[in-house]
């Protein structure tokens, strides 16, 4: 059935990536394995950059905060320092963490994969066309993940349908905010300088819906085949593809 989206008239559409344009095998399975695999040997040879360097020093901040949680982290010790960073960073990828530091340390491995062709990015086949069908009608078209601006560009210029980047204007990570905090959408509205209300947010999490509506934007909730069940799912509108999704005037 179709869906269209309420008054009044949108004039941004704000994605969610993981489980919403793209599989969460994918994020999963490809990106947060190939991130794994790649940590040591990236930190060995990218130890010595400001940017890298920034990224450790506010995971270093992290990892004061959890030595309070029980059990603690692993410790991080002088010594083999770049073991136990990758000790401590797996172990924060085993947890999903929504770290900005981790999250932008993860975007700079993927950009290595992206280059050199190892790293292919899955969008839903549905995606393509509605972003065009999206900027034909002359919508704005927003990104909000967890994963970094950086990783978030690189997966859509490097899709297996090709590089998708023209369509989109803005990439969100959290530091605008947690997903889950309805000033996080305030802070995207204002910094599209839309009005919430002119804004659908779309993504397969109701906890992130509810922190969306709160601040006043539109929300619909994506269902794809391998997303996890969603409480309270019947209060919002539902999709199983961007392509159900028109724009009427």
């Amino acid at each position: 059935m179709v869906s269209s989206l309420p008054t009044p008239r949108i004039r941004c559409i704000l994605l969610d990536i993981e489980g919403t344009t793209t599989p969460i095998s994918f994020v999963h399975e490809v990106l947060f394995s190939y991130a794994r695999s790649h940590l040591k040997t990236f930190l060995a040879k990218h130890f010595d950059s400001p940017d890298v360097l920034a990224d450790l020093a506010k995971l270093r901040e992290e990892h004061a905060l959890d030595l309070k949680l029980s059990p603690p982290p692993p410790e991080l010790v002088e010594g083999p320092l770049i073991d136990s960073l990758v000790a401590y960073i797996n172990w924060l990828i085993d947890r999903d963490r929504k770290s900005t530091a981790l999250k932008s340390l993860q975007g700079k491995i993927w950009k290595e994969g992206y280059l050199d062709g190892t790293l292919k990015a899955q969008v839903f086949t549905d995606v393509p066309q509605a972003l065009r069908r999206w900027r034909h009608a002359g919508l704005g078209i927003s990104i909000f993940s967890s994963g970094s601006s950086l990783a978030q560009e690189l997966l859509f210029a490097h899709t297996e349908a090709g590089d998708l980047t023209e369509f989109i204007d803005n990439y969100f990570d959290t530091t605008v905010g947690s997903k889950q905090e309805s000033k996080s959408y305030r802070r995207i509205a204002e910094l599209l300088g839309l009005r919430a209300n002119e804004v659908v947010f779309v993504s397969d999490v109701v906890g992130e819906l509810e922190a969306a509506h709160a601040a006043d934007m539109q929300v619909v909730l994506c269902v794809r085949l391998g997303n996890q069940p969603q409480p309270f799912a019947e209060r919002y509108r539902c999709i199983q593809s961007l392509a159900t999704v028109l724009v009427t005037e």
